[in-house]
């Protein structure tokens, strides 16, 4: 597309994002909550809707909605009620949702999104509300019908609903990617997109810069990945420029995301809001939320990537990019954070993370919690490096190898590799007269001013000493000698 005519408009973007939680029971039955099961086996006359049976609420569920409200800066709802939406899919058994429709449990909060000139984009929350997942229609197993599996229905889930304040595939993209940030921070839903845990809904409309009144929107529907998400958007944001620019109009619709040419799909029209015929769920009594309950939870909650991300720029004066790296998981953090009991030098620890220790587990396919060198481990190679008893090279080069697989401290590797570095001042002056004596000629040319040759003294000194001399002392006792000559 013309970028002059792409320049033109600007797209308004909402996104609705459905979080499973990590709850060991389902939403409102004592079934298993678990992904992965024999197919229909984590089901019971609760969660398929028989007469007679009642729904009782997840306490848990609660408590992770709470949590993510406070996260989110939203406003928790001291008195709810549950609601049933009512419509018919065949991995729907009850045929209805038990959702929550005029009382959300949490309001008006907000995400900062940090720009790359580091502004702050504020995203408006509308809303997070408490419901339970259908169960899942399989079309690629048998070649003449659908099979349904029953294990997901009835799976807690958060609805969260954003204001219409993204205008680029960019943002969104760092919204989902700070959403996903926070529930795992917060150990309540594992992000796995891929898996079905968090899926997205991204309602997308253009209009001309300047314009007050929105455009007409179109819902692109069950996305599971966040670059899929970018790319969705992307492109409905080019077909309806299009279209526009081609004097047509825009109808309200579904669509869904085509991976494999990165287009979306029109799936069904909705010139007319559908009628869920909501009504109160007469089985579930209200549900009230009391300021202690809050205060108990947030006392739970630990740090958040944001408050971390302010505290590694502004206490520990990291640069934001390493900031980012670090705070990208809670667990690599929680790495950061230990290495740094044992030691106080912030960007030597921030550099071990995002360099040979990210090295091995981009290798060897692991998280961090399987890394072989405990935090503490780090925290001496670091030590031994800032007392000057060994250079960074042969601590990654040499030392760190080693660390993968022995036992022994960082101390005893390094005295078994004979790699301590030699700082006494009696010894390198006994290396340094070697060094002089048996370069005689290009001693005369130093005196001559041919100052350069410093670096030549410096590899016979490193070849002389195997390596061992402290180059910052060596290099300054060097000097001195030749000078004084």
């Amino acid at each position: 597309m013309n970028e002059t005519v792409r320049e033109k408009y600007e797209a308004v973007i909402g996104l609705e994002v459905h979080a499973q939680l990590l709850t060991n029971s389902k939403a409102y039955s004592s079934d298993v909550n678990e992904y992965g099961s024999t197919p229909n086996s984590n089901i019971s006359p609760v969660t398929l809707g028989h007469p007679g049976t009642l729904p009782v609420m997840n306490k848990k569920t609660v408590e992770y909605a709470i949590k993510l409200g406070l996260a989110m800066n939203c406003e928790i709802a001291d008195y709810q009620f549950f609601a049933r939406k009512n419509y018919f899919y065949p991995d729907l058994p009850k045929g209805y949702q038990i959702t929550q429709d005029k009382t959300p449990i949490c309001t008006n909060g907000f995400i900062d999104l940090k720009s790359e000139d580091a502004k702050e984009n504020r995203i408006g929350i509308t809303r997070i509300h408490m419901e339970e997942d259908a169960g899942k229609s399989i079309h690629d197993v048998d070649i003449y019908d659908t099979l349904v599996d029953l294990n997901r229905a009835g799976t807690p889930l958060l609805e969260i609903v954003t204001e219409p304040d993204l205008r680029s595939s960019a943002d969104a993209y760092q919204y989902l990617t700070e959403v996903r940030k926070l529930v795992r921070y917060l150990e309540i839903c594992d992000g796995n997109m891929e898996e079905g845990s968090m899926r997205c809904d991204a309602n997308i409309s253009v209009r001309l810069k300047g314009a007050t009144k929105l455009g007409t929107k179109v819902e692109v529907k069950n996305m599971n990945s966040i670059r899929n998400v970018q790319k969705a958007i992307e492109y409905e944001i080019i077909r309806q420029i299009e279209v526009l620019e081609a004097g047509g109009t825009l109808s309200q619709e579904t669509r869904g995301f085509d991976a494999l040419d990165n287009s979306t799909i029109a799936m069904r029209s909705k010139e007319a809001a559908n009628d869920y015929r909501y009504f109160p769920e007469p089985d579930l009594q209200p549900l009230f939320v009391d300021e202690k309950q809050i205060a108990e939870i947030r006392s739970e909650m630990p740090a958040l990537p944001k408050e971390l991300f302010d505290k590694y720029v502004q206490e520990y004066k990291l640069t934001p990019y390493d900031a980012n790296n670090l705070t990208d998981s809670k667990e690599i953090a929680l790495f950061f954070e230990e290495i740094i009991t044992h030691n106080k030098n912030y960007k030597s620890a921030a550099n071990w993370i995002m360099g040979d220790v990210k090295s091995y587990l981009n290798e060897h396919g692991v998280q961090i919690d399987d890394f072989p060198i405990p935090a503490c481990k780090i925290s001496e190679l670091i030590n031994l490096i800032d007392e000057g008893k060994v250079s960074s090279t042969a601590a990654s080069q040499k030392i760190f190898p080693e660390m993968l697989k022995s036992q022994e401290s960082v101390q005893e590797i390094a005295e078994r590799l004979n790699i301590i570095q030699v700082s006494n001042e009696g010894e390198l002056a006994g290396f340094i007269d070697e060094v002089i004596r048996s370069n005689t000629s290009e001693v005369e040319r130093y005196k001559n001013g041919e100052k350069q040759l410093v670096g030549f003294f410096m590899g016979q000194l490193m070849k002389v000493s195997r390596g061992k001399a402290d180059p910052k002392v060596a290099n300054a006792l060097l000097r001195e000698k030749l000078n004084a000559i």
